[in-house]
């Protein structure tokens, strides 16, 4: 099996998922692209949009439908604006140096696709011809059959079209693991002959691991269910080590992991990041950000957004004039690309989880180069305040301390607020 090399950006960078449609009053680009100062000054690299082409009408969810019900694979959405709008958000993108990639939806179609009418033979059928959804409660799609060699090109041709006349930087794949991982293989060969592209696939490498030969990044859905679990004291700090320690054996070394506290999916249907994790989300953020790893985040998280967003319908985003965690993400985002221990699939750099004195509620780690630069984090997930202190010999001495920027010597005891974070790095 060929195995593919991420491009060298992708091991500091992070990614911010749009939702268009909930962004602005308007959910256009255009709208949408007025954001893009803001995303650049709190260190966003990576803009992944929802998809973004035109939404069937039959069998449609709600007054507006599912993105994830496409009637055309090379056409925008006319709700959002025109190709030409496309262009421009992406040019704007690029002259920001940031990068964009979209939403690719491979595994099914909405029913009104016009390849319903020109290849009914790219579908699966009933035992009547009937078109039918690759999952029960999945009624608005219809399910692709990649056993046909003619839709495999088909779908590598329309996503051609995207790299080569919008210039794209590369694909979230949507439900990736759905899809025969040959067609993968192929797809990702082709297109990056034309050009390197960063590839995101919506798939975990507990029990997916196959997949991580293909994708430069993947999901992290255990590590999710399993920090929810601890909020909700179903486990104890062990289980979310033995969840970082299976990824880490699973791993391939070039592939990566993207962190997250919420996304589309999540937000809508399994409640927002504080239903799930209420005051844990801060040290969590913290954790995504630092950790080896992709930090993800969604539309609004740097409010914070607190409400969920309805997925068939507008339903907007309550800006304001300064999100509250702007700054939080902006430091978290810089040293992770300015700092040579957060260099991600660095052979140069270590992680390992760090002893204290308080094992019971402090999750703390440290990530060292081989020339000695560190940054130690310590998270309290607990909702009491705790007094601890480091207690393995293998790190000491002064470090300055990200949000204060005041300087600390790591021999000595810290406080640390209820779900508080410490970042200390050197």
């Amino acid at each position: 099996m060929q195995v593919f090399q991420a491009l060298p950006w992708v091991s500091t960078t992070n990614i911010y998922e749009v939702n268009i449609r909930q962004y602005t009053k308007e959910g256009t680009f255009a709208a949408f692209s007025k954001h893009l100062p803001r995303l650049k000054d709190m260190g966003v690299e990576v803009i992944w949009l929802m998809p973004i082409t035109p939404i069937s009408v039959i069998n449609r969810k709600g007054s507006l439908g599912s993105y994830y019900s496409c009637s055309s694979y090379v056409a925008v959405n006319p709700e959002f604006g025109t190709l030409r709008d496309f262009k421009n958000l992406v040019q704007e993108i690029h002259r920001l140096g940031m990068k964009i990639i979209i939403d690719w939806v491979a595994n099914h179609t909405g029913w009104d696709h016009e390849w319903t009418q020109i290849h009914p033979e790219f579908y699966h059928r009933n035992s009547d011809g009937s078109f039918r959804p690759p999952v029960a409660d999945w009624e608005d799609v219809i399910h692709l059959n990649f056993d046909e060699p003619a839709l495999r090109e088909a779908m590598i041709d329309a996503m051609r079209f995207w790299v080569e006349e919008y210039g794209i930087d590369g694909f979230r794949c949507d439900m990736a693991m759905l899809v025969p991982l040959y067609f993968w293989q192929e797809a990702r060969k082709r297109l990056d002959a034309i050009r390197p592209l960063f590839w995101l696939g919506e798939f975990d490498q507990w029990g997916e691991e196959a997949f991580g030969q293909v994708f430069d990044v993947s999901y992290t859905w255990h590590w999710m269910h399993i920090a929810q679990e601890y909020f909700h004291k179903y486990n104890k700090m062990h289980a979310l080590d033995a969840a970082l320690a299976g990824y880490a054996r699973k791993q391939p070394y070039q592939h990566l992991h993207a962190f997250f506290t919420t996304n589309h999916d999540e937000n809508s249907w399994n409640g927002t990041e504080y239903e799930k994790y209420g005051p844990m989300s801060i040290p969590l953020a913290v954790f995504s950000c630092l950790w080896n790893g992709i930090p993800l985040i969604y539309s609004g998280q740097e409010l914070p957004n607190k409400k969920r967003l309805h997925f068939f319908d507008k339903d907007l985003i309550e800006w304001n004039s300064k999100p509250e965690l702007h700054e939080l993400y902006q430091k978290l985002f810089h040293l992770r690309k300015s700092h040579p221990a957060l260099v991600n699939g660095n052979h140069q750099s270590i992680i390992w989880r760090i002893s204290t004195t308080d094992l019971s509620h402090i999750f703390s780690f440290v990530r060292r180069t081989a020339f000695g630069k560190e940054v130690v984090v310590a998270l309290n997930f607990s909702a009491k305040p705790h007094r601890f202190s480091f207690n393995d010999g293998r790190v000491g001495g002064v470090y300055l301390n990200l949000f204060t920027g005041k300087e600390t010597d790591l021999t000595k005891s810290f406080s640390i607020d209820p779900w508080g974070y410490l970042v200390l790095y050197k």
